[in-house]
């Protein structure tokens, strides 16, 4: 009972944590960040730009974050993101520019660099031989606070603006707001800090090893094409996921003529979906396999994705967010638990730094892309694009990926 307590005790503290720091960041990005960039001049280009900047930055600190985490220990790493998370909102405060809020989403982006890979190992050390289960569960109660994030930013700001119109002040105190849920976040790791930081003492280490450790890791994981494809596979998923977040909302308001909180409902819609499917599909992927819960997801996600600017009517906008929704909680349900079955325990800082990186290749590839397409040609055109990217993808993954079978005694007990 002890040593159950002792596993989940940690387990919970870390789904609140990435509840409250999810909540607040999901506020500071969708509706409020593209909304925000286009009240500061900016037009499309910049708008995919600006939401995919902070993206931009966990290409190159992932891995770095999730390999040291493996060196020096998960909660080291951990303290250092929820830092990011709690105090950076409130930097937009001072923001009266879109370069100026390039840098400061540029920055914001080291909060998911070094959460995302970091709490992903940690849940793998303690999930043993139910890694998808696990996974799902922890990303579904974080990706909860996304949820009530996005819809929460767009009320905020809906309630600060008395005629309809959205100042630059308006933003900067829904940014506020942002900054104080992310203080909750700090208060929580702190606690979790303290209680574990004697049973997390790592020996120290000399420059020279650390550096032998770091790429003898990290080499291990680049070389294996299993964990690069399906990060890859994933990565395409993501771009669509970052093309919606940067441009559904722009589409809902300015073509489909919604107000901003049902923009936010638009995008709380496909959270819940996949919150919802995501623990049912991480344990069925458990039992019967991840392969084919990626590949479906794939084609799951692609045709809502192209049907959404064929329509301007609410309640089928609604309806193609909840579908995307489910087929994204098909591929995230396995598609990490895949890649940690690739490789050794001791590499799972590494792994997931990896995949955190393809993975935010394709979020701030996403935004970007979708805003170059939209500066030549319509929505229509622009999404039936990136669908088709989902779905040669699936195709690529499903000839090259062998799916490797854990035994009870490789996966381990939890």
């Amino acid at each position: 009972m002890t040593n159950t307590n002792k596993i989940l005790s940690p387990f919970v503290i870390l789904c609140m944590a990435g509840f409250f720091a999810r909540m607040s960041y999901a506020m500071a990005r969708t509706p409020l960040l593209p909304l925000f960039a286009l009240s500061l001049g900016a037009d499309p280009k910049a708008i995919g730009f600006v939401v995919g900047a902070s993206t931009i930055t966990g290409i190159f600190f992932k891995l770095p974050s999730g390999t040291l985490s493996d060196i020096y220990g998960r909660y080291k790493m951990l303290l250092i993101s929820i830092f990011i998370f709690a105090i950076v909102p409130f930097t937009y405060y001072f923001i009266t520019s879109y370069w100026h809020l390039v840098y400061v989403r540029f920055f914001h982006g080291l909060a998911t660099s070094i959460y995302g890979p970091v709490a992903m190992a940690a849940i793998a050390d303690i999930a043993g031989n139910r890694k998808g289960e696990r996974l799902s569960l922890f990303s579904s109660v974080t990706i909860i606070g996304s949820l009530i994030g996005a819809p929460f930013g767009g009320f905020i700001l809906n309630y600060l603006s008395v005629d309809g119109s959205y100042t630059i002040r308006h933003f900067h105190m829904a940014y506020i707001a942002c900054g104080i849920i992310g203080l909750v976040s700090l208060g929580l790791i702190l606690k979790l800090w303290t209680s574990t930081q004697g049973e997390h003492l790592q020996v120290k280490h000399t420059v020279r090893d650390v550096w032998q450790r770091f790429f003898k890791g990290a080499m291990e994981i680049i070389n294996d094409y299993r964990i690069i494809i399906t990060s890859a596979t994933e990565g395409v998923q993501n771009l669509s996921v970052g093309a919606l977040e940067a441009f559904l909302p722009i589409y809902a308001v300015m073509v489909a003529g919604l107000d901003p909180f049902r923009a936010g409902i638009l995008w709380g819609v496909q959270v819940i979906a996949t919150i919802l499917a995501k623990p049912v599909m991480g344990k069925i992927s458990d039992r019967y396999g991840r392969k084919p819960l990626i590949f479906s997801g794939m084609w799951i996600c692609a045709i809502p994705f192209a049907c959404i600017p064929l329509t301007q009517n609410f309640s089928l906008l609604l309806a193609f967010a909840m579908v995307f929704g489910i087929g994204e909680a098909f591929v995230t349900s396995s598609s990490a638990a895949l890649v940690t079955e690739f490789c050794k325990e001791q590499h799972y800082g590494a792994a997931m730094g990896v995949f955190g990186s393809i993975f935010d290749i394709g979020h701030a590839s996403g935004p970007i892309l979708a805003g170059f397409l939209l500066a030549s040609m319509n929505y229509h055109y622009a999404f039936s694009i990136i669908a088709l990217l989902l779905i040669v993808s699936s195709i690529f993954f499903l000839f090259t990926v062998t799916e490797r079978k854990l035994t009870l005694s490789e996966g381990g007990t939890t």
